[in-house]
């Protein structure tokens, strides 16, 4: 990438300098022309014997001269501005292709790891299962922890089809009443019974909203995910949905160590993480917030990501209450 930028600067450079030396060329050549018909003038005509003859033609001269330089120029400055708007073309499209290639390489190696962490699990479990005589309870165990790493496998590449699917103007999701609610405590149980988080829950009784069950359920089930998986492990979560006026607002607050204001402009696009894939920590495959955010704007609500009070995140959703 460093080559092609090299060679990038290198030909923007060298076509400025070719077309300042075309004009200072040109510009030299029209002061040649009009001394020479300044001469020829000066050989047609006597400047003493017919002088108002002779004045009224160095005056075209003049304008001659006056016009290529402006000629000249007007062309000069189109050059120039037809030259810097590609530069500007080529750089963005360069700039976008380098983002979008670190993305890419991001995204692999989060893929890569994704998918290599369930499958080694469930291949460890089975080969204990296969070469050790264990009781009921232990077999159950192992068991169900293999079940457990299927289903990230299976949500895995259900997240994957669904950013193809939300991208096609094609996909059209369910639109029914249903109840925001229920969705909110059915997920918020589940991630209280396998995580070591504290839970602060504040539900709206009568939270309704037309679209996709499936949908909104994994909708909060991501920012409710995201919120474990940033927050220390004995770290408070708080979920809220509040109904404002014709509005249902779902929020969830974790005290993780917070997004810079740079990065909460980019995180909801696709396979955007923050930091460097080789250095984090924590799992993922940027494509959480993308859906969430895709999800909600099917929906035509909003989403917003704001800063918590000591540290943390809130992220925060509208949507027009049924």
């Amino acid at each position: 990438m460093r080559f092609v930028k090299f060679i990038y600067i290198f030909i923007f450079l060298y076509t400025i300098a070719a077309l300042l030396f075309w004009g200072h060329s040109l510009s030299e050549q029209s002061r040649v022309i009009y001394e020479h018909e300044l001469v020829e003038l000066s050989l047609r005509i006597d400047s003493l014997k017919q002088p108002v003859e002779y004045k009224i033609s160095e005056a075209g001269i003049q304008d001659r001269l006056h016009s290529r330089s402006r000629q000249y120029t007007g062309e000069g400055i189109t050059f120039l501005c037809i030259i810097l708007i590609g530069a500007g073309v080529v750089y963005t499209a360069l700039r976008r292709t380098q983002l979008l290639s670190k993305q890419q390489h991001n995204f692999m190696l989060s893929i890569t790891h994704e998918l290599k962490s369930p499958i080694a699990a469930i291949k460890l479990n089975l080969e204990t299962l296969k070469k050790r005589k264990l009781s009921d309870e232990q077999q159950s165990i192992l068991l169900g922890r293999s079940v457990k790493e299927t289903n990230r496998l299976n949500d895995l590449c259900n997240n994957l089809l669904l950013a193809s699917q939300l991208e096609s103007m094609n996909f059209k999701p369910a639109n029914e009443r249903i109840s925001l609610t229920a969705i909110v405590k059915e997920v918020a149980d589940q991630y209280i019974e396998r995580n070591t988080h504290a839970f602060l829950l504040n539900i709206e009784h009568d939270g309704f909203v037309y679209g996709d069950k499936v949908l909104w359920k994994l909708v909060i089930s991501n920012l409710i995910e995201n919120a474990c998986k940033y927050s220390p492990q004995d770290g408070l979560i708080t979920v809220k949905l509040n109904k404002l006026e014709e509005q249902l607002v779902f929020q969830v607050a974790d005290c993780g160590p917070g997004i810079s204001d740079e990065e909460k402009q980019k995180i909801f696009k696709k396979f955007y993480r923050i930091g460097n894939e080789e250095s984090r920590n924590t799992k993922g495959t940027g494509l959480g917030l993308f859906i969430v955010a895709q999800i909600v704007d099917r929906h035509k609500g909003a989403i917003v990501v704001q800063d918590n009070e000591p540290k943390g995140s809130i992220f925060e959703i509208t949507v027009a209450a049924a």
